[in-house]
């Protein structure tokens, strides 16, 4: 746990590295101008007369969304902010990314911590992003129509269920799929997404594509995760796309990436008992 408090993520040490004589130039205080939405305007302050700072949908100052929208175009134009949410902690808030995972930003969005953000509550240390990034999750999840997915179901009962974000050429996803079996006999559905790490339009893209679009999902989706070859056949209304930037937006920047029912985030591979630990059965 004290190593995750020092960790940053290797896109952000890199994107640091790169950029550091424009950072240093970010600094200041000016009013700058961004295309971020402004969100709805605040009421009149009663002491004065004068408008209160126009605040997003989610209370955070328009005018803070606009000036760390602007210096991260500045240093990292291809960076496109997902949302902009307060944290608890006064001046600080969570900025998250697509693809690209969240940092926190304070000031005038002039700094930023790229790391974890812990508290500590009923004698523990809470994951702010971990618990911030759960609700909004789940109800992204929910909204994936059941036939967009690939998804093995035990034949009994239905003890629970987990989302796989997986990818037919990574080594882990295999590693997990071959233990589908197990967790079925447990009682645990596994529910397939597709996130070809390689990027739209890439050959493992064609090949996870080509298994949405298959008479037999299922059957073509295993062939491939043991090695094997199917025909390549990309149709035009697979959801593979659409799942890709759906799980850049929740925080998948590998594969597997687990999703439990609570919304919580089990990044890469666990075996089948510890899988049933995590869903407490």
């Amino acid at each position: 746990m004290l190593s995750s408090l020092l960790r940053m993520s290797s896109f952000w040490r890199a994107s640091l590295l790169a950029s550091v004589v424009l950072v240093a130039a970010c600094g200041g205080s000016e009013k700058v101008e961004s295309d971020a939405p402004v969100g709805k305007a605040a009421d009149v302050k009663a002491s004065t007369g004068e408008p209160a700072e126009a605040l997003t949908e989610s209370g955070v100052p328009s005018s803070f969304v606009k000036e760390v929208t602007e210096r991260f175009k500045s240093v990292k134009p291809e960076l496109a902010i997902v949302s902009v949410e307060k944290t608890g902690v006064e001046g600080m808030y969570q900025v998250t990314f697509d693809k690209a995972g969240s940092i926190y930003a304070l000031g005038n969005g002039d700094h930023f911590i790229a790391g974890d953000l812990m508290r500590i509550e009923n004698s523990k240390f809470v994951d702010v992003k971990s618990e911030s990034l759960k609700e909004p999750r789940m109800k992204a999840l929910a909204s994936i129509p059941r036939d967009e997915m690939i998804i093995f179901s035990p034949v009994g009962e239905v003890k629970a269920s987990i989302s796989v974000f997986t990818d037919v050429d990574c080594g882990y996803c295999r590693k997990l799929h071959n233990e589908v079996a197990q967790l079925n006999e447990m009682g645990v559905e596994v529910r397939y997404l597709a996130y070809p790490r390689a990027g739209i339009g890439s050959g493992s893209y064609k090949k996870i594509a080509s298994a949405w679009c298959a008479d037999d999902p299922n059957e073509a989706i295993a062939k491939l995760k043991n090695g094997e070859s199917i025909p390549i056949a990309v149709c035009d209304n697979n959801p593979v796309a659409q799942q890709y930037e759906l799980g850049g937006r929740i925080g998948v920047t590998g594969t597997p990436a687990i999703f439990l029912e609570t919304g919580k985030l089990l990044p890469g591979y666990l075996p089948a008992d510890r899988l049933a630990q995590e869903l407490g059965i």
